[in-house]
């Protein structure tokens, strides 16, 4: 996510940054925006650099990235932000807030693993710690389907066996078959 060939003077007005580059070198630098992203912030700086002109010159210009906050820059004492563009995210709703994030959708159908005699396939939550992460990922109807199979259980650490069983309208055992 760079530009590169800005002329120096855009974004003339752009507060001073100091900028980490990789090697650890500060430079300073301009903050053009800031953007926050679940657990993160980018800010997008430029730094100084040279370019080649059409007529084989050299100007001065300035290189444009998005750069992690605030690992990889530093403010500037006395230097104000505040009239910075900055997009944040939209604060959580209250029904976010209480009900806390939202599980990834779909299902993991976990194969046996055992080469000889009767293996036990599980279908967990994606979110589970048990479910492999080369796992089938199967939607609801596949995962009712699956889970009505002799010989599928349904993982309960994650709450798979809940949720599906209640979908069911049925109440299972560990190995699979519906309980009278």
């Amino acid at each position: 996510m760079a530009d590169q060939g800005q002329p120096a003077r855009a974004g003339a007005d752009a507060p001073l940054i100091t900028v980490v580059l990789p090697d650890g070198q500060e430079v300073t630098g301009r903050l053009h925006e800031r953007r926050q992203t679940p657990g993160q912030w980018w800010y997008r700086v430029g730094v100084p650099a040279w370019r080649n002109t059409d007529d084989g010159g050299v100007e001065a210009s300035e290189y444009r990235v998005w750069v992690r906050a605030p690992e990889l820059v530093r403010p500037v004492d006395g230097v104000a932000y505040d009239a910075v563009p900055t997009q944040r995210m939209e604060p959580p709703t209250a029904v976010e807030t209480i009900l806390g994030p939202r599980r990834p959708t779909g299902w993991v159908l976990q194969k046996s693993s055992a080469r000889r005699g009767a293996g036990q396939a599980v279908i967990h939550a994606p979110d589970c710690d048990d479910a492999p992460a080369s796992g089938l990922v199967l939607g609801l109807d596949a995962a009712l389907t699956a889970a009505e199979r002799a010989g599928v259980r349904l993982c309960t650490l994650c709450g798979a066996a809940q949720e599906l069983e209640r979908l069911l309208g049925t109440e299972r055992e560990d190995g699979g078959e519906e309980s009278a």
